[in-house]
């Protein structure tokens, strides 16, 4: 800003600003905001890859959430099925499969009883809210989440994980 001008009027001194930035504030401001510009693509794709596994992982979380309610409410077994080799799952009594991204490894803990074939799998839920058990590992070249199920109460966890070299 530019210095205030005095002036005096009947014996008084009034201070008047004059408005508006100096040419170098309004530089400096574009400079910065250009710089901003320039090195925000960079930082959000590179947290590209953390976004897919997190939204993976939560979208999974949310299908064994769904079958085990599922089982709970109408009292017959459900059972979420997950298709490693075309990454995407379905939940027993629905016709929609939900896909994944193809950026993500998965890998399925499940009982030998639910695995279908190599590439294809489940975790079955039962009426009292108990399950098979086992968990899904959703991962990428620096982080995993391992979406844990529990045989007991059927209770569904997420844990974030490093990859080891």
């Amino acid at each position: 800003m530019k210095a205030a001008q005095h002036w005096a009027c009947s014996g008084k001194t009034f201070m008047v600003r004059q408005q508006g930035f100096t040419l170098m504030e309004v530089l400096v401001t574009l400079v910065i905001g250009v710089l901003l510009v320039a090195l925000a693509p960079p930082l959000l794709s590179s947290m590209g890859g953390s976004t897919d596994l997190r939204g993976a992982a939560r979208q999974l979380a949310a299908g064994l959430r769904n079958a085990r309610n599922d089982a709970i409410t109408r009292q017959h077994e459900a059972i979420l099925t997950l298709d490693l080799a075309g990454h995407r799952f379905a939940v027993s009594g629905d016709a929609r499969q939900v896909a994944l991204p193809d950026s993500v490894a998965l890998h399925l803990y499940t009982a030998q009883s639910e695995l279908l074939d190599g590439e294809k799998g489940g975790i079955r839920f039962f009426p009292d809210g108990s399950s098979t058990g086992g968990a899904i590992t959703v991962s990428g070249p620096k982080l995993a989440y391992r979406i844990n199920v529990d045989w007991l109460t059927g209770a569904v966890a997420i844990v974030e994980e490093d990859v080891r070299p």
